[in-house]
């Protein structure tokens, strides 16, 4: 990847940023935008090892980027993740012009391709920015994801349990399509079981099902989506359809990151997490 000379200062999506730091490329980032810090004013789990005190957080929530702030930095790149062609994720579309007219931008898709290409591709935006791919933490992290796919890959073909992958909200429950999203793609090749959604919403990534419906699925082992913004079992244990999920009965939920850090680093402990859970599973569809 060659971006014709080396920005100086980098404005990037929190988890982007993330993923840089972790193969070395983050001392020229001066801004973050997307979810940085909790409300107790500890980092998100999307800013993995950043330290997001260190950096400008323009906009700690979707829809919430300022572009005065932004401006104010004098960025002379801006770097995001790509889900659909063409969108920048957690660049509102009303000031999308306004951001633009600033730096340019890199979006890195981070959908419709198996996780370990997006690394790659990441992998190859740091060294462009600076960082050596030779370094010690950089292979080390490498091996490490290596070691754990194969792991994951045995473990699955040991124990053949049913996952889906899923989210909730306050109105709907979500099946997510192992088709489209990063990881999933990943664990597929893998050998992992994952259900595939029959009724897809517009987009692909899921199919919405209501409260009542959510248990239209039946998995031996729940992956739940644990961003910030999602509900978690405790949330979720008052709706009827969630607490008579056979997997919820044995169980066996596991947190599920469903917005990936795409760095070896980030990936592994997904990795790790999913093969133990397979391991200690139990069919109870």
């Amino acid at each position: 990847m060659s971006l014709g000379h080396t920005p100086q200062r980098i404005v990037a999506f929190t988890g982007t940023a993330a993923a840089l730091h972790d193969f070395g490329a983050d001392t020229r980032i001066v801004g973050v935008f997307g979810p940085a810090k909790l409300p107790n004013g500890k980092p998100d789990p999307q800013a993995g090892g950043l330290d997001v005190d260190k950096v400008t957080v323009i906009g700690n929530a979707y829809n919430q980027f300022n572009v005065e702030k932004y401006a104010s930095l004098s960025p002379d790149l801006l770097i995001t993740h790509m889900y659909e062609p063409g969108a920048l994720w957690f660049v509102p579309d009303d000031r999308k012009d306004k951001i633009a007219q600033l730096a340019p931008s890199v979006a890195l898709t981070a959908s419709r391709t198996p996780l370990v290409k997006i690394i790659e591709r990441y992998a190859e935006l740091a060294g462009a920015l600076g960082a050596d791919l030779t370094a010690k933490r950089v292979t080390d992290a490498k091996a490490r994801f290596e070691k754990a796919s194969a792991e994951l890959r045995a473990a699955a073909k040991a124990n053949p349990v049913k996952v889906l992958d899923c989210s909730g909200s306050a109105d709907l429950f979500y099946a997510s399509n192992p088709g489209i999203n990063a990881d999933l793609m990943y664990d597929t090749s893998l050998g992992v079981d994952l259900i595939v959604p029959d009724h897809l919403d517009k987009g692909g990534y899921f199919e919405s099902l209501s409260g009542e419906n959510a248990d239209k699925y039946r998995a031996d082992v729940l992956l739940l989506d644990n961003r910030t913004a999602t509900l978690q079992p405790k949330d979720l244990a008052s709706k009827p359809s969630w607490a008579q999920l056979p997997a919820v009965k044995a169980g066996q939920i596991t947190p599920w990151s469903s917005e990936p850090r795409f760095s070896y680093a980030g990936a592994t402990p997904l990795i790790e997490q999913l093969t133990e859970a397979i391991r200690g599973a139990k069919k109870v569809r």
